[in-house]
């Protein structure tokens, strides 16, 4: 259907070029009246975004929690359950409230309109049946809704990563309070730099196709930050703190991974063959990230763990994040794999040698796996290598694409690092310290922050 309308709008073209010259002042309003692309609302595309979205969400409740909830001790799951439902039902409000105005709405240049939207769309006003939001086709576009709620997603998801930093030891209230001024002044901010159009990022021509700097390392940096504020777990360094279920990990990596087709395909915002390229892509990355996990596993440690090889496939998930449009299936494969040992170093060797307790590794696979990703789209993005670059692809420089992406890298870091250090001060002035009491520590989260328990 797409191609006979464009067909037809070529025959337009081409008969009123044809026209005798005595005409040609009548046809020139006319030809430019038929080079104008009328935009549509393509039902398989709207369709399709709203899977993604439903998938995504999977992702997140229960893939995420599920995943978390496995790799902490038993008196403390319900509490990692507990904190990534009850963030994600937060930062949906949020989103709805503020979040998407100051990320997506406002002025297209001038002011701060390279760092925030305004509050023009607070809780939705002006969004109706009728407002479109842009593709990456010309003719084409969604109900505006549809990306609001496709965006609702990411900025859930990307809080309740967080979570997995803190884990164990953070007060309930605080972490909701940290995640909400995180969410507000971190979270809000790199998405509008790097997706929308006035965004600094955005001119610089940044490619994160999925959310690399915005959900991975922006994620990935503030959960460090929190958990070096916080303090380590009791015990730790000191004591054995081995996960108490890994079959729920297991089948929270599968979840995960099953969402991460909505989070990557869906980005391209539309049902075609980069959408297709967007998915194998996230098959083969993940593939590749476990398989050298499991690897390295073998060769530094004399086995191949369960753990370790999903804890390879998110590290490939998260390094082909931003670069699931821009790679070709070799890319995707090589980018894995690095990111499968990388993170495998960062987990195994950094973690310890710096002594800080990020507890489920959110920065280790995270943050680590995201940069891997942000820098190596510059590279796999390289037509020459099978990727996909925008514009001009002989034109496209992968040193000169490079240096924008190691600028994205530099400014996630530092800003998602303030935002993290400052928002965990101002929830200790807040709620007189951050952390559970020692006995409450010791007692579980369950019991001590939820009153209940998870086996009994």
């Amino acid at each position: 259907m797409k191609l006979n309308k464009v067909l037809r709008g070529a025959a337009l073209a081409s008969l009123l070029l044809a026209l005798p010259a005595f005409a040609q002042d009548a046809a020139a309003p006319a030809a430019e009246a038929a080079a104008e692309v009328t935009a549509v609302v393509d039902k398989g595309d709207v369709a399709w975004m709203l899977v993604s979205t439903m998938v995504v969400i999977v992702m997140t409740i229960p893939g995420l929690a599920l995943f978390y909830g496995g790799l902490v001790r038993a008196k403390n799951i319900l509490s990692v359950l507990t904190q990534v439902f009850l963030a994600f039902s937060m930062i949906s409000i949020l989103w709805v409230a503020y979040g998407y105005s100051l990320a997506f709405a406002g002025p297209t240049e001038g002011g701060l309109s390279a760092f925030v939207g305004d509050l023009s769309k607070f809780f939705l006003n002006g969004v109706t049946l009728d407002s479109r939001a842009a593709t990456f086709s010309a003719g084409f576009e969604l109900p505006e809704m549809v990306f609001v709620v496709f965006q609702l997603t990411f900025a859930c998801i990307t809080s309740t990563l967080i979570v997995g930093g803190i884990a164990e030891r953070m007060k309930f209230g605080a972490l909701m309070a940290f995640l909400a001024i995180w969410f507000t002044f971190s979270y809000i901010p790199m998405a509008h730099m790097v997706w929308s159009g006035p965004g600094l990022l955005f001119g610089m021509g940044a490619y994160d196709f999925a959310g690399g700097t915005v959900v991975h390392i922006n994620s990935g940096v503030a959960a460090l930050v929190a958990a070096i504020v916080l303090g380590p777990r009791l015990g730790f360094m000191k004591e054995p703190i081995p996960p108490h279920n890994l079959v729920l990990t297991y089948i929270g990596a599968g979840l995960l991974w099953f969402g991460w087709f909505g989070f990557n395909a869906g980005s391209n915002l539309e049902a075609n063959a980069l959408t297709a390229v967007a998915l194998i892509n996230t098959v083969l990355a993940p593939a590749a990230g476990a398989l050298a996990w499991a690897l390295g596993e073998r060769i530094t440690r004399g086995h191949a763990s369960a753990l370790g090889a999903v804890s390879g496939a998110v590290a490939g998930l998260v390094a082909i994040t931003p670069a699931a449009g821009f790679a070709g299936v070799g890319g995707a494969i090589v980018l894995g794999a690095i990111a499968g040992v990388v993170c495998l170093w960062a987990v195994v060797t950094l973690k310890p040698l710096l002594k800080y307790d990020d507890s489920l590794d959110v920065f280790g696979i995270h943050g680590v796996g995201g940069i891997i990703g942000a820098l190596g789209t510059a590279i796999v993005a390289a037509p020459g290598l099978g990727g996909y670059p925008l514009g001009d692809a002989a034109a496209y420089s992968i040193g000169g694409q490079f240096m924008v992406q190691l600028t994205g890298v530099a400014i996630a870091v530092v800003w998602s690092g303030v935002v993290a250090f400052v928002a965990m001060l101002i929830v200790k002035a807040i709620f007189g310290g951050a952390r559970v009491s020692e006995a409450a520590e010791s007692d579980g989260l369950d019991l001590s922050s939820h009153g209940e328990r998870a086996y009994n």
